[in-house]
């Protein structure tokens, strides 16, 4: 069974920096692409950041876009959203996911799993 637990979300105050983790097990974590996911109030989920199988390949949003960085530990199971310089606009629940090919995906479908999500939320 594969599980995926994220964490490290809070409240925080714009320009502040936050670091999630997601955690996998159940799976051979290292042979499959990751990526973050968000959600806000009233919004459909959409693509925050993906990273190849060995962590060489990363994409973003442009609205995250050198702000926020994917990487991996494959030797820890785990996945890594730092997020620096935070905006209001940041807030939002994000859900880590594993994907369904070795490869970096942009959209939701590309995904097989998925955690339950962790609450970022940037004051002004």
């Amino acid at each position: 069974q594969v599980q995926l637990l994220e964490s490290g979300g809070g409240l925080v105050q714009a320009g502040d920096s936050l670091r999630l983790s997601c955690a996998a097990s159940g799976r051979t974590f290292s042979r499959y692409a990751m990526g973050w996911f968000r959600q806000a109030p009233g919004k459909e989920r959409e693509f925050v950041a993906t990273v190849s199988w060995s962590g060489d390949n990363t994409y973003y949003a442009d609205s995250v876009k050198g702000r926020f960085t994917i990487s991996r530990d494959n030797a820890k199971n785990t996945v890594y959203l730092q997020m620096n310089s935070l905006k209001p606009e940041d807030t939002a629940v994000y859900f880590c996911a594993t994907g369904r090919f070795s490869g970096t995906q942009f959209y939701a479908s590309g995904y097989d799993y998925w955690g339950q999500g962790t609450q970022v939320t940037v004051s002004s």
